[in-house]
């Protein structure tokens, strides 16, 4: 097939993947209701590939016609114990999604089904090396909630609805990780109910063209790395980018991420299984990882990758303990209370490796503002971690039509010099939000792997350069902007008007001559 058709048919499947979503939300609004589609969806998952998984199993063990889904619960129980060692998780055949569908419309009790079948979910990966990826996953599924109706009647209704929408999205067979379609199906319904949230919820969301480049900018020239890291993963987009640009296998030792807000954490480690990415593969953490990073036997990490919040406030130096912190000690100085940017660039700095690269989206103030940011400034370029600095177009994101940035740092840079690119014209307007075509992010790859000058483009500065210039890492202080005001002849517009002064001298005389004329005759 095709790639264009494949294309096709895939936009195609995401169209009525999100004509079903937005149908089960009825009015409720899309925001608070995509727990629930993405949860049911991450349930059918589990469903499906624990029963992929052993039906498969007994297929090579000479029982082609097994179906766990049509096994009696008592003779399942047996393999529990195996299972969770293997999976991280067990469901008992009554229990899988098909069984519970097919049972749904007839059930009174659905809202009670539903929960005590996501606790049994949870509680089998108790005690394993599986727990943390699985505690508290359905926390935000509340089938007693009354946004989804106001009795119990009614929500189940509800729930009987979301139930059979999400089984009738066409997406194949879990054993076909070439399409990958739960993982797809997920990201364009982050996207959908992202771009649809406007300020209420889309900041958490890096679109998919943003995580491309940044992942692209932080792979360049390596074909594997050994773990990839996001200090505000958010729901996961970022890291999963690298799975998708290096190759499944590239990712030797996993995935690790830090994420504040409890619904955004459980959405990315649900993204993370429907990434097919087995639970021994993946730690995802929730706490503030400025005050409380929880990986610090982890690091350091090859490839960080992060769109943290832009200048939101944090403890600094109302907590005395962080100015010894031996992320933040090394610049002796603390980001500003109110600006945490430089808080999260220390601290990626930190846990980066030796031969990494990190690729972080910036706001752009801490570029260019005095103070302790200009401090943090002149540590990064006296000590030689800032490889590139990009001007990014506006609008990119979802409710924010700010022009960020991306910061490149790196610990082993074989010169000192800062290459400064500006992208800002890099784009294509779609709707309300600009996109970075393929072509757009090549140029900007191109430019960063090759570090080479382009006049109204890319300027390599020197540390001289750098620091006479008071540390001001602002793209528009090294790379003049092309003047694209249409260029004016003076002396051919000079002859023009002496052209216009004399025909306006011949018309002058003209009527003074008619004026007499008339002026005559009476």
């Amino acid at each position: 097939m095709t790639d264009s058709k494949k294309e096709m048919e895939r936009e195609e499947l995401h169209r009525a993947i999100w004509a079903i979503a937005d149908e089960l939300r009825g009015a409720v609004d899309g925001w608070d209701f995509k727990n629930y589609v993405l949860g049911t969806m991450f349930y059918r998952y589990i469903s499906e590939n624990l029963c992929s998984y052993i039906n498969d199993g007994e297929a090579e063990a000479g029982n082609p016609g097994f179906d766990y889904a049509a096994m009696p619960d008592g003779d399942a129980e047996e393999a529990r114990q195996g299972l969770v060692e293997e999976k991280g998780f067990f469901i008992l055949p009554s229990e899988l999604f098909c069984n519970v569908r097919a049972r749904a419309a007839q059930d009174d009790n659905l809202n009670e089904t539903l929960e005590r079948v996501f606790r049994h979910i949870e509680e089998s990966a108790k005690g394993s090396s599986s727990e943390s990826s699985f505690a508290g996953l359905f926390d935000d599924y509340d089938v007693n909630s009354n946004k989804l109706g106001s009795t119990v009647a009614k929500r189940n209704e509800k729930l009987v609805k979301l139930l059979n929408g999400v089984a009738a999205m066409n997406l194949g067979d879990v054993k076909d990780h070439d399409i990958d379609a739960f993982g797809d199906a997920y990201e364009y319904l982050m996207t959908m109910y992202a771009s649809n949230a406007g300020k209420s919820g889309g900041e958490f969301f890096t679109p998919a063209d943003v995580s491309e480049l940044l992942t692209r900018l932080g792979t360049v020239g390596k074909t594997e790395i050994n773990k990839v890291y996001d200090p505000a993963c958010g729901s996961g987009s970022l890291l999963l980018k690298a799975e998708k640009v290096l190759g499944r296998q590239a990712i030797r030792n996993g995935f690790f991420g830090q994420e504040i807000n409890i619904t955004t954490y459980n959405l990315c480690r649900i993204n993370m299984f429907l990434h097919d990415v087995g639970f021994d593969k993946f730690n995802i953490a929730c706490e503030d990882t400025l005050t409380a990073p929880q990986h610090w036997d982890d690091e350091p990490f090859e490839l960080i990758v992060s769109n943290p919040p832009y200048s939101i406030k944090w403890a600094g130096d109302d907590n005395p303990l962080l100015i010894n912190d031996p992320r933040f000690s090394p610049a002796g100085v603390l980001a500003p209370k109110s600006k945490a940017d430089m808080a999260f660039i220390m601290h990626s700095l930190s846990w980066l490796a030796s031969n990494g690269t990190a690729a972080i989206v910036c706001f752009p103030g801490i570029l260019y503002r005095g103070g302790a940011e200009q401090k943090i400034r002149k540590y990064l370029i006296d000590n030689n971690y800032i490889d590139c600095i990009i001007q990014l177009p506006g609008n990119l994101f979802f409710g924010t039509p700010i022009a960020t940035c991306i910061m490149i740092l790196k610990k082993g840079k074989s010169d000192n010099k800062v290459l400064f690119i500006d992208a800002s014209g890099e784009f294509v307007k779609v709707t309300n939000n600009n996109k970075l075509t393929p072509e757009n992010i090549s140029r900007i790859v191109d430019a960063y792997a090759c570090r080479k000058e382009e006049l109204h483009f890319s300027h390599l500065a020197s540390w001289e350069e750098v620091s006479q210039n008071e540390y001001n890492l602002s793209v528009s202080s090294y790379v003049e902007q092309e003047d694209k005001r249409e260029k004016i002849d003076i002396v051919k517009l000079n002859a023009e008007i002496a052209e216009i002064v004399a025909r306006e001298q011949v018309l002058r005389d003209e009527i003074d001559r008619i004026i007499a004329e008339i002026e005559g005759k009476t």
